[in-house]
């Protein structure tokens, strides 16, 4: 009896007791959860606002564009009178790379070019000759830009390194360059292009990590970074006045966008291409700038207008646009195309003028000289042209 009234007490007034599973319930069950799940569905309410709020916005900012989109500029160049047909040759041939031919540069003497190719090397020609001035061996293969300094004494270049390396030229053709290296910038994926401003201390760099960046070429530091790309970063173009602090990017998200590299703020931006931008260009004015891409069209933008303004395409080209560039007047458009093509375009009618033959594979690269009387061209057959422009 002693023992089954001890089990008795133990069962009704023992605190460790395993409770029932209702009351367990009740004692887990934390105030703190309904208050988180309200917190998460008002998050969800006030995203979805603010996303129906932002496409509002665009609408309203579409319709005020188009209202003042009131005649197309082909329309306007009516009565200017037709260039005609031209006739560009290939004047040299440059053959030295070991695999495709991703990126080039012209230096501001019109006679050098850089180049960087798929083999991991970045060559030095003189244009005249076609004589190899000097050649550096990236450590890694894919270098997918490069970019001459304007005083012409160094060259900057990356790819699948992550990096933008200086390379300082000299007279010596036999120095070895690889020692003086300096790794500049550096990102978290590969880098798509480089340009350097209008002096030899700071350089543009774009890149697969969605970001561009400005920085400094003598310490390293990072000066400015852009973001409001939503993909990689492919291509960037400085404005070409030299007091400039504007550049234009375009990426795998469709978009064209302009930076002010003071503030690091996107200024404008552009989204009427159908696939990614592979190549943007100012105008010479820098009043506007043009791009190509995958979608088969180069297309310009007026930066006073605030819109595109001009689409240049045919129908019979499917192919995509690697690379755009105008000559120095302004009144061609040279696309360079996955087809082995250059197209040449009447900026003003909108009409393809010339088509130009000779690569043997997809034309990447396309660069007009300085002076405007030539331009060069980059392609996967492993070459580079130089043709005359008439």
């Amino acid at each position: 009896v002693c023992f089954m009234s001890f089990l008795q007490f133990c069962l009704n007034k023992n605190p460790f007791r395993r409770r029932s599973l209702p009351a367990q319930r009740k004692y887990m069950r934390s105030p703190l959860i309904p208050e988180m799940a309200t917190q998460e569905v008002q998050l969800n309410e006030t995203l979805a606002h603010l996303k129906t709020e932002s496409e509002t916005l665009k609408s309203k900012l579409e319709e005020e564009r188009a209202k003042l989109h009131d005649v197309e500029l082909h329309q306007v160049a009516e009565k200017v009178e037709g260039l005609g047909q031209f006739v560009m040759k290939t004047r040299r041939t440059l053959k030295g790379h070991g695999n495709k031919v991703l990126c080039m540069d012209w230096c501001k003497d019109k006679r050098r070019i850089v180049s960087s190719s798929q083999d991991g090397k970045v060559i030095v020609w003189d244009a005249f000759t076609t004589n190899k001035e000097h050649a550096v061996t990236m450590p890694c293969t894919w270098v997918m830009a490069c970019a001459y300094a304007p005083s012409g004494c160094a060259v900057a270049c990356g790819g699948l390194d992550n990096k933008c390396s200086v390379y300082p030229l000299s007279l010596d053709k036999n120095e070895n360059l690889a020692a003086k290296k300096k790794s500049v910038a550096m990102h978290t994926n590969y880098l798509s292009a480089c340009s350097f401003t209008n002096s030899d201390m700071q350089i543009l760099t774009s890149s697969g990590d969605g970001t561009c960046a400005l920085w400094d070429v003598e310490s390293g530091q990072l000066l400015q970074s852009f973001h409001g790309h939503a993909a990689d970063v492919l291509c960037l173009d400085l404005a070409p006045s030299e007091t400039g602090n504007t550049f234009v990017s375009g990426g795998c998200d469709k978009k064209a966008n302009v930076w002010d590299m003071r503030s690091g703020q996107c200024i404008q931006s552009f989204e009427t291409h159908e696939s990614d931008i592979n190549s943007v260009r100012y105008y010479p004015s820098g009043d506007a700038f043009a791009s190509g891409s995958d979608d088969a069209t180069c297309r310009l933008y007026d930066l006073r207008a605030d819109r595109e303004v001009a689409i240049y395409s045919k129908e019979s080209i499917i192919f995509g646009v690697s690379s755009v560039d105008f000559s120095l007047s302004g009144r061609l458009l040279f696309g360079g195309y996955n087809d082995y093509t250059i197209n040449v375009w009447d900026v003003l009618k909108g009409t393809r003028v010339s088509i130009l033959f000779g690569h043997e594979n997809r034309v990447s690269t396309l660069r007009v000289s300085p002076d405007g009387t030539a331009f060069c061209t980059g392609s996967w057959d492993h070459t580079l042209r130089v043709f005359n422009v008439c």
